[in-house]
């Protein structure tokens, strides 16, 4: 009676090991906890995506990209890094100019803006718009409130200032608003808890919100804050705040009214992740409520002082300018 001998393929033990210990790693992992029980976001995290807030219309109803899609699009992004000014690498600028949007208008085109040296690389992952819901990546349109408060916006930044309250919150140093979304420029958040509180220090501007978890006295309606009042807790893996009472000034930095509610949902979701769920609410600026999701990467990297007041010169050139424009039209009759 013949036997068949069939080939084998010999794999050392201890490389079958390794591997079963990898996999049995990546599934048992959890969430760490404080002392007190809760999910434990202690430490420093930095928002340097890539990926743009809306899906921009070359992506059509694409959710995702292929793993070739991302990889091409990662190519481009460097490439096109190197040799770009500064301003042309925050926020979306970056990539409308990876995948040549006409509508691109540039960051800084008058005066310039300093080199690439000085910002952090960029991240991308497969998602084609931060904006999560509605499905579609694209944030609700505006109310005809919010179009008339835009359109008196432009006409009110047109004027010459009379003085520093007639600037903006950034452009006076004061602050960019809560939740900073702004990715690739000073976009790192340090975490802190204790059993009562979390406090979130954002580098940029050094703002830090201290939030009470729990069921902390409401704030009273006529009290209004730039950064709303926060309240704070836990379900399960995540970290939940809800904020309210922002004033006029401050509610996404100016751009909503102060009836605004933001939810954020802060989630471990492994050892290096943290998913930023932010959900905006506000009848009276967008047509119905819209959702963004972050990831923010766990990094080394220390916070520093963001220097804003000490080296803000260009709030009182400004000023200086607006004197000047007077002294001009008044020696030319208007002219």
């Amino acid at each position: 009676m013949s036997r068949c001998h069939c080939g084998r393929v010999v794999v050392p033990t201890f490389l079958i090991l390794l591997l079963a210990a990898g996999a049995a790693v990546a599934e048992e992992w959890t969430a760490p906890r404080t002392a007190d029980g809760h999910p434990d976001f202690q430490g420093i995290w930095a928002n340097n995506s890539a990926t743009p807030l809306e899906r921009p219309k070359s992506f059509g109803d694409k959710a995702t990209l292929t793993d070739e899609e991302l990889a091409d699009l990662k190519r481009r992004l460097e490439e096109i890094r190197e040799g770009s000014q500064a301003g042309d690498l925050l926020g979306d600028y970056l990539i409308q100019r990876v995948l040549e949007d006409p509508e691109f208008r540039g960051f800084d085109q008058v005066t310039g803006n300093y080199n690439s040296f000085w910002l952090v690389d960029r991240q991308l992952d497969n998602r084609t718009s931060l904006v999560v819901d509605p499905p579609d990546g694209r944030i609700p349109a505006l109310t005809a409130q919010a179009m008339e408060r835009m359109r008196a916006a432009v006409a009110y930044g047109d004027e010459v200032p009379a003085g520093p309250e007639d600037m903006t919150l950034g452009v006076r140093c004061i602050t960019f608003g809560v939740p900073n979304t702004l990715a690739g420029y000073n976009s790192y958040f340090q975490f802190f808890q204790t059993a009562d509180h979390v406090a979130i220090l954002q580098e940029l501007i050094h703002d830090v919100r201290v939030i009470p978890l729990g069921e902390p006295a409401p704030l009273p309606d006529d009290l209004r804050l730039w950064h709303g009042g926060s309240r704070g807790w836990f379900e399960n893996d995540s970290l939940v705040v809800e904020t309210t009472n922002y004033s006029a000034a401050g509610g996404a930095s100016g751009r909503a009214t102060d009836g605004l509610k933001v939810v954020e949902r802060f989630t471990r979701t492994g050892p290096e992740t943290i998913e930023w769920e932010i959900t905006y609410e506000d009848e009276a600026t967008w047509v119905s409520p819209w959702t963004m999701m972050i990831r923010l990467a766990r990094t080394e990297d220390p916070i520093f002082e963001y220097a804003c007041h000490e080296g803000n010169y260009g709030l009182t050139n400004i000023l200086s300018g607006a004197r000047a424009q007077e002294r001009e039209a008044a020696a030319t009759g208007g002219q």
